[in-house]
C-alpha cells in the first residue's frame, strides 16, 4: 500500500474518531432519563468487556497481563482513571442537563490548555502564535466570567481533566487499548457495586427491561471503544500535528446541535467568549500547519 493511501486511510480513521465523540450526544440524549453515574457504571463495564474482547482478538493477552507486574504503573493507571471517570461522568451530566454548548467549549479549550501543560510539565517552549492563541483562549474564558458573573466550570472542569489525562497518559509506558483496558478494570469494582448497591433508576434492572433498553446500555461500550480505536488506526497513520487538525470536528458537532437541535440558549455575550476561543484555535492552526512545514522543509 502506498503512502499516500495510508494517509487516506488515516485520515478516514481520524475523522471517523472525531465525528463519533462528536455525535456522542445523541445517543447519550436517548436515555437522558437515567442518571449519568448510571450511564457511567454501563459505559465503564461494557467497555472493559469489549476491550477484553479486542486485546483477546489480537493475541494481546500475555503482554496485557505483564502489566500487573507493575505496581507503580498500575498506580498511576488508577489514577488516569479516576480523572477519565470524572471527566465521563461530568460530559454525560452536562449532555443530558441541557449543557451541551458548555461541553463544547470544553473540548474546544483542551488543545489549547494541551500546549499550556506541555510547556509547564514536558519543557515545551510556546512559539509566538502559540502564546497568543493561548492569550485569546484565556480572554474568552475571562469575558464569559465578566459577562455572566460566573465561572464556566463546567467547561473548565471538562478541558481540565481531559488534558492532565492527556499528559498523564503521554508519560506512560502503556499503549491506548491496553492502558483504557486497565482503567475500566479498576473503575469496574466500583461500577459493579453502584450498579448492585445504589442504582435505582427504572432500567437498573436488565431483566425488566425492553430489549431496546438494554441495547442502548450494552452500546455504552461501543460509544467509549470504537472512537478509540479509530483513534489509534489514525495516529499511526498520520503526523500528530495532522491529527490536531480534525479534533474540532467533535466540539463543532456538539455546537451544532446544542444551538440548532436542543435550542440550548445561546446569548450575544456567550457568542463574543466562543468567537474569542474559535480565533485561538486559528492561531493554533496556522502556528502547527507552519511548524509542520518547516519541519518538512528541514527534511528535504
Amino acid at each position: 500500500m502506498s503512502l499516500t493511501r495510508e494517509q487516506k486511510l488515516g485520515g478516514i480513521f481520524a475523522a471517523s474518531a472525531y465525528t463519533l465523540w462528536g455525535i456522542a450526544p445523541l445517543y447519550f440524549k436517548q436515555i437522558d432519563f437515567i442518571p449519568a453515574p448510571e450511564i457511567l457504571v454501563h459505559r465503564i463495564v461494557w467497555a472493559f468487556l469489549l476491550l477484553l474482547l479486542v486485546i483477546l482478538l489480537l493475541k494481546q493477552g500475555r503482554d496485557t497481563l505483564a502489566i500487573l507486574a507493575k505496581p507503580k504503573l498500575l498506580l498511576w493507571l488508577l489514577l488516569s482513571s479516576l480523572l477519565l471517570g470524572g471527566n465521563w461522568w461530568l460530559f454525560i451530566w452536562a449532555v443530558n442537563n441541557a449543557h451541551m454548548l458548555d461541553a463544547s467549549l470544553g473540548y474546544y479549550i483542551n488543545p489549547l490548555l494541551n500546549v499550556l501543560l506541555g510547556m509547564l510539565f514536558l519543557g515545551e517552549r510556546l512559539r509566538r502564535l502559540q502564546w497568543f492563541a493561548v492569550v485569546l483562549a484565556a480572554s474568552g474564558v475571562l469575558w464569559q466570567i465578566i459577562s455572566y458573573g460566573a465561572v464556566p466550570w463546567i467547561a473548565l472542569v471538562l478541558a481540565g481533566s481531559f488534558a492532565l489525562y492527556g499528559l498523564l497518559r503521554k508519560k506512560l509506558a502503556v499503549d491506548a487499548i491496553k492502558g483504557l483496558f486497565f482503567e475500566s478494570l479498576l473503575l469496574l469494582p466500583v461500577a459493579l457495586w453502584y450498579w448492585w448497591a445504589l442504582a435505582d433508576s427504572s432500567a437498573a434492572n436488565f431483566a425488566q427491561n425492553s430489549l431496546g433498553l438494554n441495547a442502548y446500555l450494552i452500546a455504552a461500550g461501543l460509544v467509549t471503544t470504537v472512537p478509540l480505536l479509530c483513534f489509534i488506526a489514525g495516529a499511526r497513520r498520520l503526523q500528530l500535528s495532522t491529527m490536531g487538525f480534525f479534533q474540532y470536528i467533535g466540539p463543532t458537532l456538539m455546537f451544532v446541535f446544542g444551538v440548532w437541535l436542543y435550542k440550548e440558549p445561546f446569548a450575544a455575550e456567550r457568542l463574543f467568549t466562543f468567537g474569542l476561543i474559535w480565533l485561538a484555535l486559528c492561531c493554533y492552526s496556522v502556528d502547527a500547519w507552519l511548524a509542520s512545514r518547516a519541519r518538512r522543509n528541514r527534511v528535504v
